[in-house]
């Protein structure tokens, strides 16, 4: 077993898999208006493949895997690949990132098949705004899909909000009073320019700052907090909390300097950083392991070190375009 690090010296013991790009919402900021033409079944990387795939990894350092989508729990197999993963001896880490419409029906089956932790995309906490940010949502089944997390006890349940200027941006508070009642991590997210026009994007964006602002200005007294896991978030507790808060800011701060994931699109290539639009065919070299390590080691040596989607690089880009595939044909 090797380690895998990056030109920058970054180890990358995380991969990121997308198993359908098939949703059953149309986010706003996630999907065009007309939806998206989804790709056929044999498009998909299988069940075998995906698990070939994670021990190919792990021979190459990797021990913790996120489920992604489009919407994961639409395969039917869903469960299936979290347990045949799970059964990988060196894995010790197995999420999901999932919009929660199909959680209550699933919560049991993904807990008994070894996963430990979920992500839930919620963006407002209320049904109208919910419906038109999701384009049709039905905001009720995914309060009762969280429920069903928390009384499965998974290791860690997460709360995905990406926040939108003049959209979302008021219910700030809101979410940070939820965090105070509920044993959840509520991630404020800034919104990315991917498969966005940038005058968009940025009519859209909201700096984090907004939060300790709001928190300062309502007397809400915070503390930095050590929350385990892989992801990017700078995380805070109120005094007295059930839960927590964290911030990520792919635009205002560093994301990328820890950076420990790869990415995996559910037609099988490879993505070593979300933004840009080089990516390699790994699915081919599944059954060939040394072939797939080349292929691995190639996208790292060209992983830049940092993605410039920040605010005070969109003029900047020299190298490289933008990746064509909107976010739920990546895998967030």
């Amino acid at each position: 077993m090797e380690n895998l690090y990056d030109r920058y010296g970054r180890l990358h013991d995380y991969v990121r898999i997308s198993i359908t790009d098939h949703c059953s919402l149309r986010c706003v900021y996630c999907m065009p208006e007309e939806g998206l033409p989804f790709f056929s079944s044999d498009r998909l990387l299988s069940l075998d493949e995906i698990v070939q795939m994670v021990k190919n990894f792990v021979d190459l350092g990797v021990n913790k895997v996120r489920i992604t989508g489009g919407e994961p729990l639409l395969r039917k197999d869903a469960a299936d690949i979290v347990r045949r993963i799970h059964a990988i001896p060196e894995i010790t880490d197995i999420s999901i990132t999932t919009n929660g419409l199909l959680l209550k029906k699933k919560a049991k089956i993904l807990k008994e098949a070894g996963l430990d932790r979920i992500n839930i995309s919620l963006d407002t906490l209320r049904a109208d705004k919910y419906r038109n940010i999701t384009r049709g949502g039905n905001i009720q089944q995914v309060l009762d899909g969280i429920q069903a997390a928390i009384r499965w006890h998974f290791k860690q349940i997460k709360l995905n909000v990406v926040l939108l200027k003049g959209i979302n941006d008021d219910e700030i508070l809101d979410f940070l009073h939820y965090s105070y009642n509920h044993n959840v991590n509520v991630r404020f997210i800034e919104v990315m320019p991917i498969s966005n026009p940038i005058d968009k994007w940025q009519n859209e964006y909201v700096g984090l700052n907004k939060i300790f602002y709001l928190c300062d200005n309502n007397h809400i007294k915070y503390h930095p907090f050590d929350l385990p896991g892989n992801g990017p978030s700078e995380n805070y507790r109120i005094d007295g909390a059930a839960g927590s808060f964290g911030l990520i800011h792919p635009i205002s701060d560093r994301f990328c300097e820890t950076c420990n994931r790869l990415r995996v699109t559910a037609d099988g290539y490879l993505k070593a950083c979300l933004y840009w639009n080089e990516e390699f065919n790994i699915r081919p070299a599944i059954p060939h392991k040394e072939e797939f390590c080349r292929l691995v080691h190639q996208a790292l040596n060209n992983k830049p070190l940092n993605h410039k989607m920040g605010l005070n690089d969109m003029g900047k880009r020299v190298n490289g375009s933008s990746t064509w595939r909107h976010m739920s044909q990546i895998g967030g």
